[in-house]
């Protein structure tokens, strides 16, 4: 290709003569069509770099930012960049120390298919260490070409991790190094390189250099927490998520969280395990987009909105939709993926809703492993888009895994590869235990991405579903009918008689006769009673009135208002839930210390 067609920045730099007349100029390839890069005038200059700090100031994250600055100057200024940041990276305003350890981020080539943020075999690479004249380069803050004395020494070794890239690169005039200088703090490296078949960088272009290289630090440091402020930032992580799952009858639980392999990078990764009415548990897994203080921050607000929301045991539709809510509420332009489902171990069903996040993967009492299907809604904090709930068998012995896209996608896998490889996982984990306890099934997943490949936290939750046997629930449907409470009294003295546990008769009977005609006075609709026997003996009483039950004292000549201090005075404990339907009062007694279950499926 003709010398005046490579011309980029500075042509009467880079030796080229006039141009020829336009007769003779050969015609336009696609590389000359693509490039859209600045001739020989200054205007086309300022208006390439124009056009090329938009795009880098645009990078939402570091990731981000790297991906704007390698697709707005290849092929246009350069056939290759090769990126290095600092490692660790210091607190700010500190000032850069020797030796500075440098480790590579990623190396780009070519146009933006072939644009690559892993480089192959990255986490066997040494971290660069340079010191020196070299230092006092970069701390000079100005782009240099790559045959300047003071770092040609290092010339190898920094594009050491591109020997392998189609187009060789060369030190000399066909490289340029430029500092990554962001508020008083060294950052890393940018190396800009052009290939064999085009001609050299000019001394002009060192000026573009340095502009791109000034754009991309600031966007960098804006991006990436330093030093004190990193380690707030993963001690606010840390804190805000669950010291220690719940322990609820019918399921067993493990969890695990994995910051990024960036450890300067906190991130918005949470799960969850909450109980619910009925020995029911909602298992909530989410991801605040962006690594940030600001983002642990917003995770914490979402997943306190979330207990809140499901305290009030909402469908999961609606849980999201009312997150969606609270997120547009704070006033933040970051969005978030949640998965939110909800098992019931008495019914053995599984209600799952989905707002943007990677699909939660069911394990099998046979060994065989299922991507579920959930409509997938928009992220949260988009807005305006429905949310919808789907139910599914929960088999007694499957076990259902929530993860972030951290554990399926990364710099060498996309999502959909991520998540087949992960059933696989599970597969293989189970075909070589049976029913592999939790702990060795969460490890077992983590093994799918190599560390150094991992550009994002991980969180992930893991549920055995064990299921409530049947003999240990006794449930019914009354009528608000003044006599309720009497039929209530006859059917919970059956049920305990039948479970042994005729000591606790007259107790129970009482309190529910004061609980269940409490319900008859609000209620329009049938009562539903219901006993569960588990370590402790629970009723519950629901109703479709809103209205909540208060302790209260009762005057003398009141003929009500003592129920509740009954309840709280023989009871374990108690309270009142309300429900998207009504309310539920509940209560909890200790089962007797010679108490000898009965029938095969006693607890």
């Amino acid at each position: 290709m003709s010398g005046e067609s490579r011309e980029c920045l500075g042509a009467s730099e880079s030796g080229a003569s006039r141009p020829a007349p336009a007769g003779e100029r050969p015609a336009k390839g696609p590389r000359e069509r693509t490039e859209h890069a600045p001739e020989t005038h200054q205007t086309d200059r300022l208006r390439f770099l124009e056009a090329a700090a938009q795009r880098i100031t645009g990078g939402i994250d570091l990731d981000g930012t790297l991906r704007e600055l390698r697709q707005a100057a290849i092929p246009a200024f350069a056939d290759m960049i090769v990126v290095h940041l600092r490692h660790p990276f210091p607190p700010r305003e500190e000032p850069a120390a020797e030796p500075l350890v440098l480790r590579l981020h990623s190396l780009g080539q070519g146009l933006e298919g072939s644009v690559t943020r892993s480089p192959p075999r990255a986490a066997e690479r040494p971290h660069l260490t340079v010191n020196g004249r070299f230092v006092e380069v970069l701390l000079a803050r100005g782009a240099v070409f790559g045959d300047t004395p003071e770092i040609a020494p290092a010339v190898a070794e920094l594009l050491a991790p591109a020997a392998s890239m189609p187009t060789t690169p060369s030190p000399g005039r066909r490289l340029i190094i430029a500092p990554l200088y962001g508020r008083q703090l060294l950052l890393g490296t940018v190396a800009l390189v052009r290939g064999a078949d085009r001609p050299p960088f000019a001394t002009d272009d060192l000026l573009v250099a340095s502009q791109l290289a000034v754009h991309t630090a600031s966007g960098v440091d804006r991006t990436t927490p330093h030093g004190y402020e990193a380690s707030v930032a993963d001690a606010l992580q840390l804190t805000m998520l669950p010291p220690s799952l719940p322990e609820t009858t019918g399921v067993r639980l493990a969890s695990r969280y994995l910051p990024t392999a960036d450890t300067s990078q906190a991130g918005g990764d949470w799960y969850d395990a909450i109980p619910l009415p009925g020995n029911r548990v909602a298992l909530v897994v989410g991801d605040v987009m962006g690594h940030s203080i600001t983002s642990a921050a917003i995770m914490g607000q979402l997943r306190t909105t979330v207990q809140t929301l499901a305290r009030l045991d909402l469908p999961p539709e609606e849980v999201l939709y009312h997150l969606d809510e609270q997120a547009r509420r704070l006033g933040s332009d970051h969005m978030a993926t949640c998965l939110y489902a909800v098992y019931d171990p008495i019914s053995q069903r599984l209600q799952v809703a989905d707002a943007g996040h990677p699909p939660p993967v069911l394990l099998h009492p046979g060994g065989s492993a299922e991507v579920l299907q959930a409509p997938p809604g928009a992220p949260i904090g988009v807005g305006g888009v429905p949310f919808e709930t789907v139910e599914m068998p929960a088999p007694t012995g499957a076990t259902l895994l929530l993860y972030t896209d951290g554990l399926v996608e990364s710099r060498n896998m996309d999502v959909l590869t991520g998540v087949e490889q992960l059933r696989a996982r599970l597969e293989a984990a189970a075909a070589r235990l049976e029913s592999p306890p939790l702990d060795v099934l969460c490890d077992a997943v983590l093994t799918l991405l190599e560390p150094d490949a991992r550009a994002d936290d991980v969180a992930l939750i893991a549920a055995r579903f064990e299921g409530f046997p049947q003999d240990n629930v006794a449930y019914w449907f009354l009528s608000p009918q003044p006599q309720t409470a009497g039929r209530a009294r006859q059917l919970t003295r059956r049920a305990l008689h039948r479970w042994g546990l005729g000591s606790m008769i007259d107790a129970t009977e009482l309190m529910v006769s004061e609980v269940v005609t409490n319900a008859v006075r609000y209620a329009s609709r049938p009562i539903a009673l219901r006993l569960l026997r588990t370590e402790t003996l629970r009723c519950e009483v629901g109703d479709d009135s809103p209205q909540l039950p208060r302790m209260r004292h009762a005057r003398t000549g009141d003929e009500g208002g003592r129920g509740l201090f009954l309840v709280d005075h023989l009871a374990q404990r108690w309270g009142a839930t309300m429900l998207s339907t009504g309310k539920v009062v509940w209560f909890e007694q200790e089962m007797p210390d010679d108490y000898c279950p009965k029938g095969p499926d006693a607890p």
